[in-house]
């Protein structure tokens, strides 16, 4: 069995068609070089048979500066959709279920930008099985030697805007294809209504931030309005006399609440506690405790949006920065990608939705944030994006710091797995949620 380097899809069918009556062919992704196990074939052959997958995929090791590192993958779920899944560089395909998916791929539709692997891999999962091999079976060079923190945000870097066009594109026909289609509607007018102490709040989770937090509550606490507001900050148990500092800010704009290691709360559970909090307003915005807001403008901005609009979440901008507050590359986060027709469905296949973001509270108090510290946002904002519309600001309104105390600056390949696979998880259970909500509307 030879490996075959993936051009595109026709280039794809043609090795196929003129090769050998083979059940099973092994693709490869990129051109870095590749030295295979000596029974890799065999066993990647034999498990694909007996899972009968239709993509089989395993970890793999990377050499860097002649070490090499372990690098696993992370099994794939029906929400594995982001177009930046890592496969590794090679994957086996069966082939009859290739030949199947391509066909209608390869009849006028040139000008893949990626060759068309996105949306044959897309085509092939649906009702087959992808297999993840948790077994090291081959040895490539490593070549993206960045940080996590500076790979982020490649996919809203404007210099990938036509990739992620296509890509959007490409991901738009699989939802038709499984009905996950979504059109989000204007927030009634009874659920912006109710009673709140303020208009709006700014919310600040926090855990051992005491460089930074008392900025950005000076941020919030700045802020221009004409409307009350307050802001409220939930400190997880900080140690490093964080709590200390926030107890000692007197303004009576200003809460705190306090939680304990006992309370076992993520950042999503600390969101939780501010929203269903006596104090929270009409919308609450967020804030993270290491940046601030660019004017006193910002929550001005936001609400206004919200009024507008009339949407169950906005999202703005920001300009990534270093910690002294210098603009770092790529700059500004604005997500132009998003369009009101199709914002709701893209986002499925993205891995943010920008920030800062802001919720109307009526919405949150019904869906409630995972307790986790990671993908809580994401997946907050999935749910009320699959019934409301979001509105978007595309100017700048904070500047997130980029530095050594971000919890995502430099994560190992282990944490990052962690990450994407609870982010398709959530993927998956948002797109389940969408299909059925979809076949019960037509029933």
């Amino acid at each position: 069995m030879k490996i075959i380097r993936f051009k595109d899809i026709n280039s794809l069918r043609d090795e196929i068609l003129n090769g050998g009556l083979e059940q099973f062919l092994v693709v490869q992704l990129d051109d870095r070089k590749i030295e295979l196990d000596a029974n890799y074939f065999q066993r990647m052959e034999e498990l694909a048979s007996d899972a009968d997958s239709s993509i089989t995929y395993c970890h793999y090791r990377e050499r860097k500066n002649g070490v090499v590192s372990l690098h696993p993958v992370i099994d794939y779920q029906f929400g594995s959709v982001r177009d930046d899944f890592d496969f590794g560089p090679l994957v086996m395909l069966n082939v009859a279920d290739a030949l199947a998916a391509s066909e209608e791929m390869s009849e006028g539709k040139p000008g893949w930008i990626d060759g068309g692997w996105y949306e044959l891999r897309l085509r092939m999962s649906i009702g087959r099985t992808i297999a993840a091999v948790p077994e090291y079976l081959y040895t490539v060079e490593q070549r993206d030697l960045r940080k996590s923190g500076e790979k982020q945000h490649d996919y809203v870097d404007p210099r990938n805007i036509l990739y992620q066009t296509h890509m959007e594109r490409v991901f738009t026909d699989f939802l038709i294809a499984t009905g996950g289609v979504v059109n989000p509607v204007e927030v009634s007018a009874s659920e912006e209504k109710g009673d709140f102490p303020v208009e709006a709040s700014v919310v600040i989770p926090v855990r051992n931030r005491v460089s930074t937090v008392g900025e950005a509550v000076k941020s919030a606490l700045s802020q221009a309005t004409d409307f009350p507001f307050n802001v409220i900050v939930v400190d997880n148990d900080s140690d490093d006399g964080t709590r200390e500092l926030l107890e000692n800010i007197d303004d009576p704009r200003f809460i705190l609440i306090k939680a304990n290691k006992e309370d076992n709360l993520g950042i999503g559970g600390c969101w939780n506690r501010a929203i269903l909090s006596e104090n929270c307003g009409r919308y609450a915005v967020q804030l993270d405790s290491d940046d601030i807001y660019s004017d006193e403008k910002t929550l001005q901005k936001i609400i206004d949006k919200f009024r507008s609009d009339h949407c169950g979440m906005v999202v703005g901008s920001y300009i990534l920065t270093d910690f002294n507050l210098e603009p770092i590359p790529p700059g500004l986060i604005d997500h132009k990608e998003w369009t009101n027709l199709n914002g709701a469905n893209n986002a499925l296949r993205i891995n943010g939705f920008g920030a800062p973001r802001a919720f109307l509270t009526s919405l949150v108090r019904n869906y409630l944030f995972p307790n986790v510290s990671y993908g809580e946002d994401y997946a907050m904002a999935l749910r009320i994006s699959r019934d409301y519309k979001v509105g978007r600001i595309y100017e700048p309104l904070y500047y997130c710091r980029r530095w050594s105390g971000n919890s995502d600056a430099d994560l190992s390949i282990e944490k990052t797995n962690d990450h994407n696979a609870y982010k398709d998880f959530i993927r998956s259970v948002e797109l389940i949620a969408r299909i059925r909500a979809n076949m019960t509307e037509q029933q």
